[in-house]
């Protein structure tokens, strides 16, 4: 069983519980570690997102829970940072780096927002061609590390398939040719991508991603895997786990990454 999670969003930005409650869940869950991953400023997003002020009294927060609930478990300070997202201000115990905004035609397109906003915008910016806005969107991901230089973690890097199944796409050759480059380039910074299982327990997937076929490719390029449950809600902190782990045995990976107090290490799938 799988008793970590790095990506957790709290009512300090779009998550539906206090960073208390996720804590006391996570330990009546039996967790070992809880790291927090707030969303880092972006204007557009600023009413779910941490501007400076904001990010003083969350890290404030991460930073008394850690102190108070420190002989039940390990709790770790993050930040979930946007290619659109201004430099960080403060230093954090990692950071997710993650592409969730594209710039088309002068205009902010948020690719997981809402499945209505999504279709809207594909067909007016795009005009509805998948294949293009899926080159527009790894095309920011292959720039992932230039623009967050300091990520230590690869967030869902098919994050556009979020809405698939409700809209019954499928994804073309061109694209998953597009999206095993990106993979490709990207395991060269040797950062573990996450195997991401939000979407499931918003009730968006049944699966997690990325699919078999881009695991195969990290697996094949020599990524590292880390499987967090991208949770916005207390009820949903090991959503999908069981399934991850599956997904990612059958693409060939026997260990994920998770964060400790000596760093980064691999562990044993369980």
């Amino acid at each position: 069983m799988i008793t970590t999670n790095f990506h957790t969003h709290t009512t300090f930005c779009d998550g539906k519980d206090t960073p208390e409650e996720m804590v006391l869940a996570a330990i009546n869950k039996g967790f070992s570690a809880l790291g927090f991953s707030g969303h880092a400023f972006f204007v557009l997003d600023a009413e779910i997102s941490m501007d400076a002020q904001r990010q003083r009294l969350y890290r404030a927060e991460i930073l008394r829970l850690r102190e108070k609930y420190k002989n039940e478990i390990e709790i770790y300070l993050g930040i979930e940072q946007d290619t659109w997202s201004p430099p960080l201000e403060y230093k954090y115990d990692y950071v997710i780096a993650s592409a969730h905004n594209l710039l088309k035609n002068g205009v902010y397109c948020p690719v997981d927002n809402s499945a209505e906003m999504m279709q809207d915008n594909l067909l007016r910016q795009w005009g509805g061609d998948q294949d293009a806005y899926a080159e527009d969107y790894f095309a920011e991901c292959w720039h992932l590390f230039d623009k967050i230089p300091q990520g230590d973690v690869i967030g869902h890097i098919d994050l556009i398939t979020k809405y698939d199944e409700l809209f019954s796409i499928r994804r073309s050759e061109k694209y998953f040719s597009m999206a095993k480059s990106t993979v490709e380039h990207l395991a060269k910074y040797g950062k573990p991508f996450e195997i991401n299982t939000g979407a499931i327990g918003r009730g968006y997937r049944t699966s997690p991603y990325p699919c078999a076929e881009l695991l195969f490719a990290i697996k094949k390029a020599g990524g590292r895997i880390v499987i967090n449950s991208d949770c916005h809600n207390k009820d949903f902190l090991d959503c999908g786990f069981d399934d991850a782990v599956a997904l990612a045995r059958d693409c060939g990976f026997q260990s994920h990454t998770i964060l400790t107090k000596d760093g980064w290490r691999e562990v044993a799938l369980p």
